[in-house]
């Protein structure tokens, strides 16, 4: 799964840290999917999505739909 979370981040000067914070999750946890080793679950993936105000299809796509 490839997401745009590293993109939206740096685009909106949001560090790993305070992503983690505002999605309840952990820093080491943002890394690992933004660097594929890790897939967040569909909850996470919400809030994540949430957080940058936009529906889940554009932070997150299959490899299938690529």
């Amino acid at each position: 799964m490839k997401t745009r979370i590293k993109e939206l981040r740096k685009a909106n000067k949001v560090s790993q840290e305070e992503l983690a914070l505002a999605v309840g999750t952990t820093r080491q946890t943002i890394t690992s999917i933004e660097t594929e080793k890790y897939i967040a679950s569909l909850p996470l993936a919400y809030r994540i999505a949430k957080y940058f105000k936009l529906p889940i299809e554009d932070v997150f796509m299959l490899e299938e739909e690529l």
